[in-house]
Protein backbone atom coordinates (compact mmCIF):
# COMPACT_ATOMS: atom_id res chain seq x y z
CA UNK A 1 0.00 0.00 0.00
CA UNK A 2 2.25 2.29 0.82
CA UNK A 3 4.39 1.70 -2.85
CA UNK A 4 0.85 2.87 -4.09
CA UNK A 5 0.15 5.69 -1.95
CA UNK A 6 4.26 6.61 -2.89
CA UNK A 7 3.95 6.54 -6.87
CA UNK A 8 0.44 7.34 -7.48
CA UNK A 9 1.58 10.77 -9.15
CA UNK A 10 4.03 8.66 -11.05
CA UNK A 11 1.55 6.40 -12.37
CA UNK A 12 -0.24 9.43 -13.08
CA UNK A 13 2.01 11.14 -15.00
CA UNK A 14 2.66 8.45 -17.27
CA UNK A 15 -0.54 7.74 -17.95
CA UNK A 16 -1.37 11.50 -18.91
CA UNK A 17 2.08 10.91 -20.86
CA UNK A 18 0.72 7.94 -23.06
CA UNK A 19 -2.64 9.20 -23.42
CA UNK A 20 -1.18 12.76 -25.07
CA UNK A 21 1.09 10.66 -27.21
CA UNK A 22 -1.52 7.76 -28.64
CA UNK A 23 -5.04 10.03 -28.67
CA UNK A 24 -4.49 12.31 -31.40
CA UNK A 25 -7.52 14.50 -29.95
CA UNK A 26 -5.62 14.57 -26.44
CA UNK A 27 -2.69 15.61 -28.49
CA UNK A 28 -4.48 18.34 -29.96
CA UNK A 29 -5.94 19.67 -26.89
CA UNK A 30 -2.69 20.28 -25.35
CA UNK A 31 -0.87 21.83 -28.19
CA UNK A 32 -3.78 24.12 -28.39
CA UNK A 33 -3.26 24.72 -24.99
CA UNK A 34 0.54 25.70 -25.57
CA UNK A 35 -0.85 27.93 -27.95
CA UNK A 36 -2.96 29.89 -25.90
CA UNK A 37 0.00 30.36 -23.59
CA UNK A 38 1.97 31.98 -25.73
CA UNK A 39 3.90 29.41 -27.62
CA UNK A 40 3.87 28.81 -30.93
CA UNK A 41 3.85 32.67 -32.23
CA UNK A 42 4.39 32.69 -35.73
CA UNK A 43 7.23 33.96 -37.00
CA UNK A 44 6.59 36.91 -39.62
CA UNK A 45 9.93 38.47 -41.09
CA UNK A 46 10.09 35.69 -43.36
CA UNK A 47 11.25 37.99 -46.23
CA UNK A 48 9.66 37.84 -49.81
CA UNK A 49 10.65 35.47 -52.24
CA UNK A 50 9.46 35.05 -55.80
CA UNK A 51 8.17 31.44 -56.75
CA UNK A 52 8.11 30.18 -60.85
CA UNK A 53 5.12 31.58 -61.33
CA UNK A 54 1.66 30.75 -59.23
CA UNK A 55 0.15 29.68 -62.85
CA UNK A 56 -1.06 26.11 -62.79
CA UNK A 57 -1.18 25.28 -59.36
CA UNK A 58 -4.68 24.34 -58.62
CA UNK A 59 -7.15 23.63 -56.21
CA UNK A 60 -11.44 22.37 -56.60
CA UNK A 61 -13.50 23.07 -53.90
CA UNK A 62 -16.59 21.01 -52.60
CA UNK A 63 -18.72 22.08 -54.94
CA UNK A 64 -16.15 21.19 -58.08
CA UNK A 65 -14.72 24.33 -58.93
CA UNK A 66 -11.39 24.83 -59.60
CA UNK A 67 -9.09 27.76 -58.43
CA UNK A 68 -5.72 28.92 -59.66
CA UNK A 69 -3.45 30.64 -57.55
CA UNK A 70 -2.19 32.15 -60.91
CA UNK A 71 -5.76 33.69 -61.14
CA UNK A 72 -5.34 35.48 -57.81
CA UNK A 73 -3.03 38.13 -58.79
CA UNK A 74 -3.68 41.12 -56.81
CA UNK A 75 -5.05 39.43 -53.89
CA UNK A 76 -3.51 37.99 -50.70
CA UNK A 77 -3.68 34.36 -50.14
CA UNK A 78 -3.43 32.54 -47.33
CA UNK A 79 -3.34 28.78 -47.79
CA UNK A 80 -3.00 26.14 -45.65
CA UNK A 81 -2.48 22.31 -45.90
CA UNK A 82 -3.82 20.00 -43.12
CA UNK A 83 -5.38 16.63 -42.47
CA UNK A 84 -8.22 15.36 -40.09
CA UNK A 85 -5.78 12.85 -39.02
CA UNK A 86 -3.33 15.92 -37.83
CA UNK A 87 -2.79 16.94 -33.94
CA UNK A 88 -1.75 19.81 -34.59
CA UNK A 89 -3.28 20.92 -37.69
CA UNK A 90 -6.17 20.27 -35.31
CA UNK A 91 -5.05 22.32 -32.35
CA UNK A 92 -4.22 25.00 -34.74
CA UNK A 93 -8.00 24.90 -36.65
CA UNK A 94 -10.06 26.89 -33.43
CA UNK A 95 -7.06 29.81 -34.26
CA UNK A 96 -7.21 30.09 -38.23
CA UNK A 97 -11.55 29.69 -38.46
CA UNK A 98 -10.99 33.31 -36.08
CA UNK A 99 -8.30 34.61 -38.28
CA UNK A 100 -10.65 33.76 -41.51
CA UNK A 101 -13.87 35.07 -39.54
CA UNK A 102 -12.37 38.20 -39.19
CA UNK A 103 -11.26 38.40 -42.98
CA UNK A 104 -13.73 36.05 -44.49
CA UNK A 105 -15.83 39.38 -46.05
CA UNK A 106 -12.41 40.79 -47.20
CA UNK A 107 -12.17 40.81 -51.15
CA UNK A 108 -8.32 41.26 -51.15
CA UNK A 109 -7.56 38.43 -48.88
CA UNK A 110 -8.39 34.70 -50.41
CA UNK A 111 -8.40 31.45 -48.19
CA UNK A 112 -7.74 27.94 -49.17
CA UNK A 113 -7.57 25.45 -46.99
CA UNK A 114 -6.43 21.67 -48.56
CA UNK A 115 -7.11 18.48 -47.30
CA UNK A 116 -3.74 16.85 -48.08
CA UNK A 117 -5.84 13.68 -48.10
CA UNK A 118 -8.47 15.33 -50.72
CA UNK A 119 -11.30 13.46 -48.97
CA UNK A 120 -14.24 16.15 -49.07
CA UNK A 121 -16.74 13.51 -47.26
CA UNK A 122 -14.14 13.66 -44.21
CA UNK A 123 -13.02 16.71 -44.25
CA UNK A 124 -16.68 18.80 -44.41
CA UNK A 125 -18.06 16.62 -42.15
CA UNK A 126 -14.67 17.33 -39.60
CA UNK A 127 -15.47 21.83 -40.28
CA UNK A 128 -19.20 20.87 -39.65
CA UNK A 129 -18.83 18.83 -36.44
CA UNK A 130 -16.48 21.63 -35.00
CA UNK A 131 -18.73 24.80 -36.32
CA UNK A 132 -15.76 25.99 -38.92
CA UNK A 133 -17.04 27.90 -41.74
CA UNK A 134 -13.89 27.50 -43.67
CA UNK A 135 -13.98 26.22 -47.08
CA UNK A 136 -12.32 23.06 -47.44
CA UNK A 137 -10.23 22.48 -50.85
CA UNK A 138 -8.19 19.89 -52.17
CA UNK A 139 -5.08 19.66 -54.46
CA UNK A 140 -5.75 19.52 -58.11
CA UNK A 141 -2.44 19.83 -59.80
CA UNK A 142 1.50 19.20 -58.31
CA UNK A 143 2.45 21.43 -55.68
CA UNK A 144 6.20 23.08 -55.96
CA UNK A 145 8.43 21.74 -52.82
CA UNK A 146 9.01 25.27 -51.88
CA UNK A 147 5.45 25.69 -51.09
CA UNK A 148 4.86 22.20 -49.01
CA UNK A 149 7.31 19.46 -48.99
CA UNK A 150 5.01 17.22 -46.91
CA UNK A 151 4.96 18.43 -43.45
CA UNK A 152 1.34 18.84 -41.73
CA UNK A 153 0.65 21.71 -41.22
CA UNK A 154 2.14 24.10 -43.60
CA UNK A 155 0.71 27.55 -43.83
CA UNK A 156 1.73 29.61 -46.77
CA UNK A 157 0.94 33.62 -47.42
CA UNK A 158 1.43 35.17 -50.69
CA UNK A 159 1.33 38.99 -51.11
CA UNK A 160 -0.82 40.49 -54.05
CA UNK A 161 2.13 40.77 -57.12
CA UNK A 162 2.20 36.88 -55.89
CA UNK A 163 5.14 36.49 -54.07
CA UNK A 164 6.04 34.42 -51.58
CA UNK A 165 5.72 36.13 -48.04
CA UNK A 166 5.22 33.86 -45.25
CA UNK A 167 5.65 29.79 -44.95
CA UNK A 168 5.65 28.04 -41.59
CA UNK A 169 5.83 23.70 -41.33
CA UNK A 170 3.88 23.04 -37.70
CA UNK A 171 1.78 24.27 -35.73
CA UNK A 172 0.88 27.94 -35.24
CA UNK A 173 -1.60 30.59 -33.49
CA UNK A 174 -2.50 31.97 -36.76
CA UNK A 175 -4.84 34.32 -34.06
CA UNK A 176 -1.98 35.90 -32.97
CA UNK A 177 -1.89 39.55 -33.26
CA UNK A 178 1.18 39.61 -35.51
CA UNK A 179 -0.40 37.38 -38.42
CA UNK A 180 -3.32 39.94 -37.99
CA UNK A 181 -1.28 43.07 -38.88
CA UNK A 182 0.77 41.56 -41.60
CA UNK A 183 -2.29 40.19 -43.20
CA UNK A 184 -3.38 44.06 -43.09
CA UNK A 185 -0.07 45.28 -44.03
CA UNK A 186 0.11 42.74 -47.02
CA UNK A 187 -3.14 43.88 -48.41
CA UNK A 188 -1.83 47.60 -48.47
CA UNK A 189 -4.15 48.35 -45.28
CA UNK A 190 -1.44 51.20 -43.81
CA UNK A 191 -3.34 51.72 -40.61
CA UNK A 192 -1.63 49.16 -38.52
Amino acid sequence: MKFIRKNIFNALFVIILLVIVFVPDAKAFFLKGLMEIGFYAPKVETPKENIAGLDGIRFKDVKGSLVDLGDLKGKVIFLNFWATWCPPCIAEMPSINKLYTQFKDDQDIVFIFADADGDFAKSTKFMADRKYAMPVYKVESDIPEKLFAGALPTTVIFDKQGRLSFRHEGVANYADQKIIDFLKKLKGNKSL
